[in-house]
């Protein structure tokens, strides 16, 4: 079998990429939860990386979740070396986080080259931006941008589709 293939998940706090890697992974997720020492909205946070696996094809893909916080962008860099590529999650219903989303996509991209999708998530939401609002912000073609439910593992399955087919057009 040949070397395990990389996709690394990453976003602001609460975008759901720890659900995203539990939706595809078909091993346990290995996380690294931990209590918030700051009000972030939520409880525990991830403080290193979320770890799962993905068989695709006949080939295996390790799925990597970032932190979400600025004060963990040391390991963004760390785990996006060497990706295949990389799902960016935004909170469809949070505007406030878009400059967060932008800054982490900037700072990767800057050190990293690496092919990306966004994933719009928490859709389910009152008043949410839509895909093609979230392209213009990115100033990104719409068909990089993709709408899910993180919880959801065939919403999860399309949206890394979605990033194959920006590697194989």
């Amino acid at each position: 079998m040949s070397s395990p293939l990389k996709l690394v998940v990453s976003g602001p706090v609460g975008a759901g990429k720890t659900s995203f890697i539990r939706a595809l992974s078909q091993t346990e997720v290995v996380d690294t939860d931990a209590l918030a020492s700051e009000n972030i909205g939520k409880t525990h946070t991830t403080v290193a990386l979320d770890f799962g696996t993905l068989t695709l094809a006949g080939h295996e893909l390790h799925l990597y979740g970032t932190p979400g916080q600025d004060r963990f962008d040391f390991m963004w860099e760390v785990l996006c070396q060497g990706a295949l590529g990389l799902i960016l999650l935004v909170p469809a219903d949070r505007p406030r986080d878009l400059p967060a989303a932008r800054h982490m996509l900037d700072f990767i991209t800057s050190r990293v080259n690496v092919p990306f999708v966004i994933g719009l998530t928490r859709r389910d939401q009152p008043r949410t931006w839509e895909p093609q609002e979230i392209a213009d912000y990115f100033h990104l073609p719409v068909r990089q941008v993709v709408g899910l439910n993180a919880t959801r593992p065939l919403e999860a399955a399309r949206t890394l589709e979605r990033l194959l087919e920006l590697l194989h057009p």
